[in-house]
């Protein structure tokens, strides 16, 4: 008998919602303001409070903030953004429809994330940019790539989508570049169904990040229908339509009031992992680093096939057939055809993050589980490597 019935089947990365939301969604749904307005600007708000960040643009994805972002910064046909191999296609995808030119440095096979000495092999008189990514809540190390970018000029755009709690020494992910990116997809610590968030240091920089998210539009365009009479606006860009509703604002002001709550949760279930799979032959985080906080956001486990016996899609199908969900973060982004072939990325250029995305599987890590379906996980993980 699997460890769990099929419809007890324990889907990856459900959030935890509760009463709270519920009633904000209601409230917004009772005031006939559905779209962006109050509860948008209020979310905007608490969350630069949490980060500490001086300004912050809500949008309907972190896709879209990441786009707007490079946009912001005027790329250019043939302008270089150099990013990791072993990310999400909407951080590539993003450099792509904003002009640019994704140039992929590879990782560290510890940390997995961007390798600040393989950043520095990539430096071209075309690059422009930097776009870091904080894999599965670990912070990058941000200051030989913030040294790379002062030496050569170069703007930083943070992708933050999994690092919502993450700290290194002592600041916020996301306060370091001139562009910080998070997401609040359903699968995110803090989530809004769809939904992201730019945050920057500049005034003016957030500024053209909200026209150009509604629209090219001048700024407060969303004000126009409200109760201080009908607003006329300019279009002064030609921009796009990413703005977040306060239907999702109204979820995401009350995920945020639980997040260090949630942030605690997340690493109980995280010892418990840790704990249980020592004496596998299976790999699993490294630690943290000094002065940094990890956000949980991805627990990783390695299936090496000459360790285990089996290779991680075998192990995927096995864990399935015991009800238990599994996400795989990320197939490397030169395994994807259509980057392969446009760019001419070959496989051993990325051979790290290669090997990762081959070997690697997020399992369940809500604030929702409960001590039962964490016991069930670490049994059928046991399970299928028998």
């Amino acid at each position: 008998m699997p460890v769990r019935s099929k419809d007890n089947f324990l889907v990856f990365g459900a959030p935890r919602i509760e009463q709270e939301e519920i009633d904000e969604v209601a409230a917004s749904m009772r005031s006939g303001w559905l779209g962006t307005g109050p509860k948008v600007a209020r979310f905007e708000k608490d969350f630069s409070a949490y980060v500490g960040a001086s300004h912050a643009a809500a949008c309907n994805s972190c896709t879209a903030a990441l786009h707007l972002s490079l946009v912001a910064l005027g790329l250019e046909p043939g302008d270089e953004v150099i990013t990791t191999p072993l990310t999400f296609c909407a951080s590539v995808n993003a450099i792509i429809h904003a002009g640019g030119t994704p140039v992929l440095a590879d990782v560290d096979p510890v940390t997995q994330n961007i390798d600040p000495d393989r950043v520095r092999e990539k430096i071209t008189p075309r690059t422009k940019a930097i776009l870091p990514v904080h894999f599965a809540g670990r912070s990058c190390d941000m200051d030989p790539i913030m040294a790379i970018a002062g030496e050569h000029g170069l703007k930083v755009v943070e992708d933050c989508a999994h690092a919502i709690e993450t700290t290194y020494k002592g600041r916020h992910a996301g306060t370091f570049g001139d562009f910080g990116c998070f997401s609040f997809y359903v699968t995110k610590n803090v989530c809004t169904g769809e939904g992201g968030m730019v945050i920057a240091r500049d005034e003016a920089d957030i500024q053209d990040i909200k026209v150009l998210g509604l629209h090219g539009m001048s700024a407060d365009a969303w004000k126009r229908f409200s109760d201080e009479g009908y607003k006329h606006y300019q279009v002064i860009h030609a921009g796009f339509k990413y703005n977040m509703m306060d239907i999702q604002a109204a979820i995401g002001i009350h995920q945020l009031n639980r997040v260090e709550e949630n942030f605690k949760r997340r690493c109980e279930i995280w010892d418990m992992y840790q704990e249980a799979f020592r004496a596998l032959p299976v790999g699993t985080p490294a630690p943290e680093e000094p002065g940094t906080r990890h956000a949980r956001h991805l627990y990783t486990l390695m299936i090496d096939p000459v360790a285990c016996g089996l290779d991680r899609d075998q192990f995927l199908v096995r864990l399935t057939k015991e009800n238990i969900g599994a996400g795989v973060h990320y197939l490397a982004v030169p395994e994807h055809p259509y980057y392969r072939e446009r760019y001419g990325w070959k496989l051993e250029d990325t051979p790290h993050a290669v090997a990762l995305g081959r070997e690697t599987l997020s399992l369940p890590l809500s604030a929702k589980l409960t001590d039962d379906d964490v016991a069930d996980v670490i049994k059928a993980v046991t399970l299928c490597l028998k």
